[in-house]
């Protein structure tokens, strides 16, 4: 259960409503999340976007709720921070995030860094250009997480595309993505594991959302550890199994609310107003 810790109403520094809600689920970051989430709001404030960020401490055994609520402190309205009590997987962090999200536009962005915060920014105004209900994500061209994660990843991203061929994407988990608030809304998602990535991208395709990949240069982390293990990359072959063949997902695209989804002018807008 999710208990949040900043209440409404949620704004951007000035006053400004945030055009872009970034969920960031933090498990045992202490050590690197400070300085990501300072560094996205330094990119948004200079790009003149209004955004805020939910961090959610995702059952964390180390000083990351406190981080948070420091970061809570100093940038008031601008960061909100959830706690979940019990860290069952990535995805039920993310879950407990969505609902607390108020503008137009939600995006998924790890706590790690290794995307650059100015890279986000450009993904994000990109994705008001196409004047579209896009999915907008990171591509990791240029990785520099070692070769191990890159062979893992490129085996991975081709398994899948043989069983999703039609999925326009190079790499289904990068991160981060973005889209409109409408649009995280029909896809009820559930997956609570490493899972909520591949998901994401299936039923986005199967709801008609066109993906707009960028390409981005993956760092590595700068602080803290990776939490993804060797047999992650098992239980990633075996969930995408479960939804190539998942009744659930079928009956989900039966009956999903397919009415047009339309853009406010105020959703399509980047700065904040003068």
């Amino acid at each position: 259960m999710a208990a949040p810790t900043a209440g409404p109403p949620r704004v951007s520094p000035g006053g400004d409503t945030p055009r872009l809600s970034l969920v960031m689920p933090c498990y045992n970051e202490e050590a690197i999340v400070a300085q990501t989430v300072r560094r996205l709001l330094q990119e948004f404030e200079r790009a003149e976007i209004p955004v805020e960020i939910i961090t959610v401490d995702n059952g964390s055994r180390d000083g990351t709720l406190g981080i948070l609520h420091g970061l809570a402190e100093r940038y008031p309205g601008a960061v909100v921070v959830i706690r979940v009590l019990e860290n069952i997987g990535y995805g039920n962090g993310v879950l407990n995030g969505l609902p607390h999200c108020k503008a137009p536009w939600v995006g998924i962005i790890p706590a790690d860094g290794q995307v650059d915060a100015y890279d986000v920014v450009r993904l994000f105004e990109d994705t008001l250009a196409t004047g579209e209900p896009v999915l907008a994500k990171a591509r990791r061209r240029f990785r520099m997480d070692g070769l191990n994660r890159k062979l893992v990843s490129i085996c991975y991203n081709i398994f899948f595309r043989a069983l999703f061929p039609r999925i326009a994407s190079l790499d289904i988990n990068g991160l981060p993505k973005i889209m409109p608030r409408d649009v995280i809304e029909r896809l009820q998602l559930t997956s609570r594991q490493w899972l909520l990535d591949p998901e994401i991208m299936i039923r986005a395709h199967l709801l008609g959302i066109r993906v707009l990949e960028y390409n981005v240069f993956a760092r590595m982390r700068g602080s803290g550890l990776s939490h993804v293990r060797a047999s992650t990359a098992w239980e990633f072959v075996k969930g995408v199994l479960r939804l190539r063949f998942s009744p659930e997902l079928r009956q989900w695209q039966a009956e999903v609310d397919r009415s047009p989804i339309s853009l406010t002018p105020s959703s399509v807008s980047a700065r904040r107003a003068q």
